[in-house]
């Protein structure tokens, strides 16, 4: 993590006089563990202990990035200036809980497809909390997930309102004229003849937006013959995206894994 970032996040806790009071009742060097106190997937290992790091502290991970863990399972034991530590703590933990978080129900997602046989790849979205999104897309990576698109630039995806304000035909011919060769161009439908008509026109991805999985199934049916990677998107959880997978649909992409996770639960003590 680059030391500006780490600068960023550090000043949300220190004014610009480095005035920590609390922090500096305590004196000398102390170790401490950071564990779990839940199952999951640890994210955020190499975060965490870069914070450590700014703040003089030696890290000392005791598990890698992407690894399972169990309840009570260390994660970092950091060690050094106590002061620097307790400095350090919160904003460690904060990446590390919230990376861990996205990571654990992104794998959750990855063992359920797996589990019903399907070859379904699981993406996020570009819902992601402003100024964390490096974070939360690299833990989805973590998690066994796909990123998708990091941001606009990344790939042409026309959308309802794109297509309201272009219409269809001419939003697609306009992509293709300006994005590079290596640009994919997705189209979002919200109805099977939007779909089909996407694929006729050349659309790398087609977007099934909004649809249950029979709708899903029944796309992923007439477009089989296209040459089309199909995605369906909107409202699928953990708990249903098994029934999507089975579709046969090539891509889930959930805004869930980022903005409904929870924190895995961390704690450190000295």
């Amino acid at each position: 993590m680059r030391p500006e970032v780490i600068e960023r996040f550090v000043r949300e806790d220190l004014s610009a006089d480095w005035r920590d009071v609390s922090s500096e009742v305590v004196e000398g060097n102390a170790d401490a563990t950071v564990f779990t106190r839940e199952d999951g997937v640890v994210a955020g290992v190499e975060e965490a202990g870069a914070v450590f790091e700014y703040f003089g502290v030696e890290p000392c991970p005791a598990v890698e990035d992407g690894e399972r863990v169990e309840s009570g399972d260390s994660l970092l034991e950091p060690s050094g200036d106590a002061t620097s530590l307790l400095r350090a703590e919160r904003l460690a933990l904060n990446l590390l809980g919230s990376m861990s978080g996205v990571a654990s129900v992104t794998r959750d997602c990855v063992d359920r497809i797996e589990q019903a046989d399907a070859d379904t790849k699981v993406a996020a979205t570009r819902k992601t909390t402003p100024g964390y999104r490096d974070f939360e897309k690299r833990a989805v990576r973590l998690g066994g997930g796909d990123p998708h698109r990091h941001d606009l630039t990344h790939a042409v995806m026309i959308k309802e309102n794109h297509i309201e304000l272009a219409g269809l035909e001419d939003a697609v011919r306009r992509a293709r004229d300006q994005a590079s060769f290596t640009t994919k161009v997705e189209v979002e439908a919200e109805t099977l003849a939007v779909a089909e008509r996407a694929a006729d026109l050349g659309a790398d991805i087609v977007l099934l937006d909004n649809m249950d999985p029979d709708e899903v199934q029944v796309a992923v049916d007439v477009l089989r013959s296209a040459d089309v990677t199909v995605e369906a998107s909107g409202g699928i959880t953990p708990d249903n995206v098994a029934e999507y997978a089975k579709t046969g649909v090539d891509v889930v992409s959930m805004g869930s894994l980022v903005h409904s996770s929870e924190w895995l639960d961390l704690s450190m003590k000295v």
